[in-house]
């Protein structure tokens, strides 16, 4: 499942593979827990989350992993120490199996997030 037509994030995450469900139920949570004032919402056939109508996290159930969208270079700078050993692309870290998910990773980055604004990749 690379783009999804759901329209709710719900909706979503009831189409993902069963064995990758448990891993995206606990990235939205963490999501949600975190990004306070954030929108959730689906775009470009994933769960967004924006603040001011533009999107700064994201993820998605792809092919061949879970990628994980930080769309803030400045928080991706903060944290390249701890990213330098994660499969990551520009703005795209990808975890190939759901056990591989750093999710005390994931919650720093989101408390970054949401901590103050930056500029979008």
């Amino acid at each position: 499942m690379v783009q999804s037509n759901a329209e709710d994030v719900d909706g979503y995450l009831d189409e993902v593979p069963a064995a990758r469900q448990e891993a995206l139920r606990r990235l939205r949570e963490l999501c949600r827990e975190e990004l306070a004032g954030f929108t959730e919402s689906m775009a470009y056939g994933m769960p967004v989350y924006e603040r001011d109508g533009s999107a700064e996290i994201a993820f998605a159930s792809q092919k061949r992993y879970i990628s994980f969208y930080l769309l803030r270079g400045d928080v991706r700078d903060a944290f390249a120490e701890r990213l330098a050993a994660q499969d990551m692309g520009k703005g795209c870290l990808r975890f190939r199996t759901p056990e591989r998910i750093d999710f005390a990773l994931v919650r720093d980055l989101l408390k970054a997030t949401a901590l103050r604004r930056g500029t979008i990749c």
